[in-house]
């Protein structure tokens, strides 16, 4: 068994850490750390509000057993020289330079965006890049680390990396419009959206989001050439917005292919893709990697949220644009919490053990 850490245990991502690592056949947890508010506490005073003595565990499943009376450290005391790997949901603020410190000597997977678009480091989707890792090697190199860092991609950017993977090999792609309707959750709960903000309203407007899904997408899909990645040469445009969802982001996509597609290739190169997905077998992986829904009203966040246990990118409406030349247009939702968050990290993490970085 690996010997793992999660640092920001106390937050909503933080929290999901500790349900996607609980029982893990790989990875045990070892240490937990927050800020030091929470430190020396038990895992369970450490959520429980003084005042009220309201416990803000925020997931439906019950707090595992194995965490509840673990005590949490301070992230200053957390040990490396017994740990093998960190799960950090550190804010991005504080992130770079806890980061970086333990990273020195573990590999550490990471949610922020703090070191994201660094020319040495990867941002890696499991079964989309998976090339990319050699990376990791350079990063090491030019850092003179033992560890290093590995982020995964903003939430919004997962799903539709994950969907235009199997259309650029197949197809081409010059052009993505994308459109984002995003939960509440991806806001976080520390301080969130607010209720009277976001109850019968959309919010069209999430700060820097639209500029890291072009980004990110861009680096994401991109070539590997001599130790750096050449990113994909889209056009990416996007809106993203905030609407009254609890969780699952849902978004709807119009590309111009390289060459003329039909909606039935698309779904094929998908269904395709998916079957021979190299993740296939990782204890966290979902049975499906795409699922694509031939029902016009699907997906929808309310019925498509648990498939896979949030694990599986579903994809629907997938038709004909005339606005583009070669235009094909589909929706797609994906879970902001689940594959966009921690047990998406739960699954890197795996994947990079197999690939021999852990």
């Amino acid at each position: 068994m690996k010997r793992a850490a999660i640092i920001g245990v106390t937050g909503a991502v933080g929290q999901q850490f500790v349900v996607a690592l609980n029982k893990h056949p790989w990875f045990e947890v070892k240490q937990i750390a927050a800020s030091e508010r929470s430190a020396k506490k038990k895992f369970v005073d450490a959520i429980r509000d003084p005042n009220s003595g309201i416990l803000k565990w925020h997931l439906r499943e019950p707090i595992p057993e194995y965490a509840r009376d673990m005590i949490v450290e301070s992230v200053d005391d957390i040990k490396t020289e017994n740990l093998d790997l960190i799960f950090s949901s550190v804010e991005s603020e504080a992130a770079r330079e806890i980061e970086t410190r333990f990273a020195k000597e573990v590999p550490v997977i990471s949610t922020s965006s703090a070191y994201r678009y660094d020319e040495d480091v990867p941002i890696l989707i499991p079964g989309i890049n998976d090339d990319h890792v050699v990376l990791l090697d350079t990063q090491r190199k030019n850092r003179t680390w033992k560890g290093f860092i590995a982020p995964l991609p903003n939430c919004t950017t997962t799903g539709l990396a994950i969907t235009m993977k199997p259309l650029l090999d197949k197809f081409g792609a010059q052009k993505i419009i994308m459109t984002s309707m995003q939960s509440m959750s991806g806001a976080g709960r520390s301080p969130g959206v607010s209720a009277l903000d976001i109850t019968d309203n959309i919010i069209p407007y999430i700060p820097k989001e639209e500029e890291k899904v072009r980004i990110e997408t861009g680096k994401i899909l991109g070539k590997l050439v001599d130790g750096k990645i050449d990113p994909a040469k889209l056009k990416v445009s996007c809106t993203c917005t905030r609407v009254p969802v609890i969780d699952g982001h849902t978004e709807t996509v119009f590309v111009e292919t390289a060459v003329h597609t039909d909606p039935e290739s698309v779904k094929k190169a998908m269904q395709e893709f998916s079957n021979k997905v190299s993740v296939t077998g990782l204890p966290s992986a979902p049975k499906e990697y795409l699922l694509v829904h031939d029902d016009p009203t699907r997906p929808q966040p309310r019925l498509d949220r648990e498939i896979n246990d949030g694990m599986t990118t579903v994809v629907g409406r997938i038709r004909e644009d005339t606005v583009f030349d070669n235009g094909i247009k589909y929706v797609l939702f994906s879970h902001n919490e689940k594959m966009g968050s921690a047990k998406g990290a739960v699954l890197l993490a795996e994947m990079l053990y197999k690939k021999g970085y852990i």
